[in-house]
C-alpha cells in the first residue's frame, strides 16, 4: 500500500504502526514527497486500513492515496 503523508509525520506514522508487532512495515519511498510504502502481513490489511483512518480522524493526520 502506497500513501502519501505530510513529511513531518512519516516518523510518528512509522512509530505507530510498527508498534502493533508483526502487523506492518514502513518504508520510505521519497522523503521530499512524503511518500511511504507500506508492508502489510498476510490477514492484517484491514486493520492497517481502520487503523489509517483513526490517525486520520483522530489524531488529524494527513494521509492520503498518490494522485
Amino acid at each position: 500500500m502506497i500513501f502519501k503523508v505530510d513529511r513531518r509525520e512519516i516518523h510518528f506514522l512509522r512509530f505507530t504502526l510498527e508498534s502493533y508487532d508483526g502487523m506492518a512495515l514502513v518504508s520510505t519511498i521519497d522523503p521530499h514527497l512524503a511518500l511511504i510504502e507500506v508492508s502489510v502481513a498476510p490477514g492484517c490489511g484491514r486493520m492497517v486500513l481502520e487503523l489509517m483512518d483513526a490517525l486520520r480522524k483522530d489524531e488529524g493526520l494527513n494521509i492520503s492515496t498518490p494522485e
